[in-house]
């Protein structure tokens, strides 16, 4: 089984925020492949389905960004996975709006809640997906900045970027971390 962790704020207050993009991926993700109703378990909200054949988890951490690690980690223990079957998705300001980034491991690059997951599991040896949102403006705290909404003329390119990563998960959980990192990066 494979696991696909979206990062993101719980709250309706968040809801749209550049921090909550990994939640949109995973939204994307339920509404193309998802199987039944979410269920609330490991601390988030999760939903089985199957992405070309492999079956896998969907996981939305409600423990808010700073602590994704706790329900990843609940969720890795509980079926006993292996890291290779593991994928976090999160939001990344290092990188220009809708630009996607795929990696098998590496630091967290001061994203928190990607982090708290390394923190958590002790390792930086996962695959991960990094959506831009693009850097903060002059004069803005990169906290106020990840916690704002996208302006009116990103609103597309996010949209097709969430998208595309959708698309890249499918393509990870089917043809592993390799072949995605050629076709996305």
């Amino acid at each position: 089984m494979k696991l696909i962790v979206g990062l993101g704020n719980p709250d309706r207050q968040y809801e749209g925020t550049r921090h909550n993009v990994g939640y949109r991926v995973l939204a994307e993700l339920a509404r193309r492949h998802g199987e039944g109703r979410p269920k609330t378990r490991f601390h988030g909200e999760v939903l089985e389905s199957t992405l070309e054949g492999q079956r896998a988890l969907l996981l939305s951490p409600l423990t808010y960004m700073n602590r994704s690690g706790l329900s990843v980690c609940e969720a890795v223990g509980f079926f006993k996975l292996s890291l290779e079957d593991l994928l976090v998705v999160c939001d990344d300001l290092n990188l220009p709006v809708a630009k996607l980034r795929v990696r098998g491991g590496g630091s967290a690059g001061g994203q928190k809640g990607l982090a708290d997951v390394i923190d958590r599991l002790g390792t930086e040896e996962f695959a991960r997906l990094r959506v831009g949102i693009g850097p903060p403006p002059e004069g803005w705290d990169a906290a106020d900045y990840v916690l704002s909404r996208f302006a009116k003329e990103e609103i597309p390119q996010i949209e097709s970027a969430v998208g595309r990563a959708a698309d890249a998960v499918v393509c990870w959980a089917a043809l592993g971390v390799n072949e995605c990192m050629n076709r996305y990066n």
